[in-house]
């Protein structure tokens, strides 16, 4: 297959770019800047381009059977808010409108667990634990906003073009491994509710995105992309009881299971993202 992939010198795209070339893809890298995983080669060409340069975007798409836009501003602070908004949710727009001018059928994008509202709210509001697909949106910060408004516009493109595939990727804070959140989300960590012990990695972050352009379901699907295990020695009903002891327990929360549910993904993926 040959892939377009946005935000490819990111660290999501790094690992994408690694498994789709182990995997025998070929890519189309697109970025503000180049990395060394994004070196041309055979199977691989880059391109310069913002995600505001829709032309750009157009010419860097024609070709390819699928599209995954992992291009973003990760978080809020880093830039005024209306940057941060502005910037993620044209962004998608653009790769959107893009795939469709050329008929590209299968996009992944990159949304995040915070388009509910999590990490940078002032209080994060959970109706029940673990959290799914289902939840209600209560975000309130630009970030959180971008990522929801982006769900939107996915359901609003497959409306239109009825064959279009869309996944949307609810990722938590992406890693290399485990003991990296580990070290940062312990049991006496502040604002627990504001991480709830969970990770990523980017291994499995990569293959989640590749598996869902090939995977069989129709319109736009949204996934939680998420470790299946916290990041503590804690049975997670315990932490449960101490830090969340008024929120509902709707789903399985025995051993040490996420306070996310991902099985989702698992099951209309085919994807499983392995405790470390």
């Amino acid at each position: 297959m040959k892939i377009a992939l946005t935000g490819s010198s990111g660290g999501i795209g790094r690992a994408i770019t690694a498994e789709a070339l182990k995997q025998g893809h070929t890519l189309v890298c697109i970025d503000r800047v180049a990395a060394p995983e994004t070196e041309e080669r055979g199977n691989l060409h880059f391109v310069q381009a913002d995600m505001s340069e829709y032309e750009k975007l157009v010419e860097a798409f024609a070709g390819c059977d699928g599209v995954i836009h992992m291009a973003a501003i990760p978080s809020p602070g880093r830039h005024p808010d209306h940057i941060v908004h502005n910037n993620n949710v044209v962004g998608s727009y653009n790769v959107l409108r893009a795939a469709a001018e050329h008929g590209i059928l299968r996009v992944c994008q990159a949304s995040s667990v915070n388009a509910i509202g999590h990490s940078y709210s002032r209080a994060p509001r959970y109706d029940y634990l673990p959290l799914d697909e289902e939840h209600p949106n209560y975000t309130e910060d630009p970030y959180s906003l971008s990522k929801w408004i982006c769900e939107q516009q996915a359901d609003t493109f497959v409306r239109r073009y009825e064959n279009m595939r869309i996944a949307s990727m609810r990722f938590h804070w992406v890693v290399p491994e485990r003991a990296l959140a580990a070290r940062s989300f312990t049991s006496e960590s502040p604002d627990p509710a504001k991480h709830l012990f969970a990770y990523t990695r980017f291994d499995a972050a990569a293959r989640a995105c590749l598996l869902s352009l090939t995977a069989d379901f129709v319109g736009h699907e949204v996934f939680y992309i998420v470790g299946p295990d916290t990041t503590v020695e804690v049975p997670s009903l315990e932490l449960a009881a101490k830090h969340f002891p008024n929120i509902p327990i709707k789903g399985d929360l025995s051993g040490f299971r996420s306070f996310f549910n991902s099985s989702k993904a698992e099951r209309l993926l085919g994807w499983k993202h392995d405790a470390q």
